[in-house]
């Protein structure tokens, strides 16, 4: 049906009429004179023209984080006093309620705020998630509300806003209301698929909250946090394995840390991003079972987040006196240990490394100076790198207007490069550009191949044991084949003139034919 009625509507004069008349007023709320380029707003934010504060639906920055922090160390503390026992079906659409007058109350202080009520969404529930992950509630509390939450000035075209806790271990994002009531439908088969496989690169929630203010209702998710402070990331990716329009803007890319996108990748990183043999199953593996639920819950238009920070040039930098491995590279603010912490406990399986093997260090274990959480990788030249993902942006359903959007992007673009898909084509294209594109396996060099006697045979094989784990593990697919005769002669002896055996095959003395 849907199908049938785009052609007939695109067709209709008043179809026409109405973009002409949609794009006229587009461009009078970009004229430099208008009230909507007064107020520097994206989306639900802005930004006040006398202060310079960032604000979400016309409330302040720095009130909308009070009242996180006052609302999260409400709830926490009164969730500490009920008795623990199993998820059960109905905790799922719990909503608790409390309020806060500026004056204070019985069970809530006084603070310098506007008043506000402070919603919890799912209490019973959301805590057994921060168990799963090995969080405790005095750790929760303390990374969001013993210092104040530092907001993210790189938030994207999306509008939201995000602060990341002191510790660096929690994302809160502002979602829209659609997003968080998605997440609340999504909740019990989210609970399902940890139950089942905590190898999973999709975000961790840990608590979904709403702060009413000012007639306003503004919904937060809290979630890990992907892209660690402490480590300078030199390159980031945002990408949706399509190519219609997935270039980073000129806007974005004179930002201190830019955010590039998946027509950029192909060009900075032609080769793509070189695992070794059992990280690359690893991770081949993880986003396939992810798409796979995704695709269930009809979820489309996320994301693959990609860190990449350079051994090699944090090396040349530190040499240089330019950069140091807690500089704010890419992420917005230098981090440093909290020594009043009796034992700094980050989240179970919230790594890059983790998500991909579904285990968990030890409680209290510290990251070590090498990997930090991130996946092991080389470029092209051969640069040892650390990756760090996640999958990003999972609260977007192919709802209608989903639809629409794919439909209309469809009559003027290829509907295969367009982002906008349904979720089994998506998934699809994700997996293949992901695991083609994005990562493959280290290359190994197989041997230098020679003509003799016996005829062309390998003289050396030059396995690396780095970097063909492969071998080692009885993997006979990446074993060098011999190459055909015919046609191959001339090749080979090249290949052989250089050897230090020079060319005339190899001698009676030559180990190999021994």
């Amino acid at each position: 049906f849907f199908s049938f009625l785009i052609p007939f509507i695109s067709s209709h004069p008043l179809f026409h009429l109405s973009l002409l008349s949609l794009s006229f007023i587009l461009s009078l709320s970009q004229m430099p004179g208008s009230s909507q380029s007064m107020k520097k707003t994206i989306g639900h934010r802005g930004v006040e023209t006398n202060t310079g504060e960032t604000t979400y639906k016309k409330t302040t920055s720095s009130a909308l984080k009070g009242a996180i922090q006052l609302g999260i160390t409400h709830t926490v503390g009164s969730l500490s006093q009920k008795a623990e026992r199993d998820v059960l079906m109905q905790d799922f659409v719990v909503v608790e309620s409390i309020f806060f007058p500026s004056e204070g109350s019985n069970l809530t202080p006084a603070h310098h705020y506007s008043d506000f009520r402070f919603k919890t969404y799912a209490p019973i529930a959301f805590r057994y998630f921060r168990e799963l992950f090995g969080i405790r509630p005095d750790d929760y509390l303390y990374s969001l509300c013993n210092d104040g939450l530092i907001e993210l000035s790189n938030s994207g075209a999306s509008g939201s806003l995000f602060y990341v806790s002191s510790d660096d271990e929690f994302i809160i994002k502002t979602v829209q209301h659609k997003e968080a009531e998605f997440l609340q439908k999504l909740l019990p088969g989210y609970f399902m698929n940890l139950n089942q496989n905590k190898r999973t690169l999709l975000p961790k929630f840990y608590g979904l909250y709403c702060i009413q203010a000012g007639g306003k209702n503004i919904r937060l998710v809290v979630m890990n946090n992907l892209l660690p402070r402490v480590v300078h990331m030199h390159h980031k990716y945002d990408m949706k394995g399509s190519t219609y329009k997935r270039r980073a803007s000129a806007k974005e890319r004179d930002k201190t840390f830019p955010t590039f996108k998946d027509l950029d990748f192909i060009q900075d990183l032609p080769d793509g991003l070189l695992l070794e043999t059992d990280n690359y199953n690893a991770l081949s593996k993880t986003i396939q079972r992810d798409c796979l639920l995704l695709q269930s819950f009809k979820i489309m238009d996320y994301s693959l987040l990609v860190g990449i920070h350079n051994l090699e040039q944090a090396s040349r930098e530190r040499e240089r006196g330019g950069g140091q491995m807690g500089d704010s590279g890419g992420s917005e603010g230098a981090v440093t240990p909290d020594q009043r912490r009796p034992q700094a406990q980050k989240s179970l399986y919230c790594t890059a490394m983790e998500s991909i093997q579904g285990e968990a260090r030890g409680k209290g274990a510290l990251e070590s100076e090498d990997h930090m959480g991130g996946i092991p990788a080389r470029n092209s030249k051969g640069e040892r790198l650390l990756v760090f993902i996640g999958i990003i942006d999972i609260l977007q359903s192919y709802r209608f207007i989903k639809k629409l959007e794919h439909s209309w992007k469809a009559l003027v673009h290829d509907g295969d490069t367009v982002s906008v898909h349904r979720p089994g084509f998506y998934a699809e294209r994700f997996q293949q550009f992901m695991c083609n594109t994005v990562f493959k396996k280290i290359p190994c060099k197989t041997a230098v191949w020679i003509r003799g006697r016996l005829g062309i045979v390998p003289l050396v094989p030059l396995f690396t044991p780095s970097f063909c784990s492969g071998m080692q593990s009885g993997r006979p697919d990446l074993v060098p084949r011999t190459p055909p005769l015919a046609g191959g002669s001339g090749d080979a002896e090249a290949n052989f003139s250089t050897s230090s055996l020079g060319s005339t095959g190899l001698t009676s003395s030559s180990p190999l034919l021994q």
